[in-house]
């Protein structure tokens, strides 16, 4: 009598679709509670494998962990980079830029990031891949900038300090988020600071002497300077 099984048949993954399921475990795990939850042992647990499997396929969890950082941040960067080329409004689209990246809903990468910084204090392979992505991440804002220059809406030469502003603005306004040290629309204030960078990085600036371009100062004068 021939009969037939009920239950789905068990196949047996090859070397690289276990790796792929130990990497896309990790991954997952990273983004749920930080780079700091990933040992050998959480990842096993989390593929359903033991923890000598994932030593065997992933040795070095330096190495690991920096992988596991590099994929998650180099595809957030890819995505929110692919969103803003979608228009052909600078100021607009560089809104929206930041904007995305300030979202709350973006947090878990940003803790991420975060501990990556701290980590690769003692871990040189993350140390080397943390400072890749950030220079990726300069990279694309610089030549979006030094796109707005040869459009004549910033000065030459300004590119750079534009992408480093912001980079240094969206850092640390998304780390003081994650213990609600912000402001309390952190959007607007990156506006308003973006909104300062492009204005006094047009060509027109560029040409004058800095203390020319600042405003009059608002505060009253000191009387008593008039007594002398």
């Amino acid at each position: 009598m021939k009969t037939t099984s009920t239950g789905a048949s068990t196949r047996r993954m090859s070397p690289e679709e276990r790796d792929q399921s130990i990497l896309d475990g990790a991954i997952g795990l990273a983004r749920e509670s930080g780079l700091e939850s990933l040992t050998v042992r959480a990842v096993a647990s989390r593929v359903g494998v033991t923890p000598a499997l994932v030593a065997h396929y992933r040795p070095g969890m330096d190495t690991f962990v920096a992988d596991v950082f590099g994929l998650i941040v180099a595809a957030e960067r890819e995505e929110v980079i692919a969103a803003f080329e979608d228009t052909d409004d600078l100021r607009d689209g560089l809104l929206r830029l930041i904007e995305t990246l300030l979202d709350a809903d973006r947090d878990d990468v940003t803790l991420i990031w975060v501990q990556a910084w701290a980590l690769g204090a003692r871990n040189d392979a993350l140390a080397a891949r943390v400072r890749q992505e950030m220079d990726g991440w300069q990279s694309a804002l610089e030549q979006i900038f030094a796109r707005a220059a040869a459009a004549g809406a910033i000065a030459a030469g300004r590119a750079d300090t534009a992408a480093w502003l912001l980079l240094a603005m969206v850092d640390g306004m998304n780390a003081h988020s994650l213990v609600k040290w912000a402001p309390r629309d952190r959007a607007d204030l990156a506006r308003r600071a973006l909104t300062a960078v492009l204005d006094s990085a047009t060509p027109e600036a560029a040409g004058s002497p800095a203390i020319a371009s600042r405003p009059s100062d608002p505060r009253p004068t000191d009387s008593r300077s008039d007594d002398k």
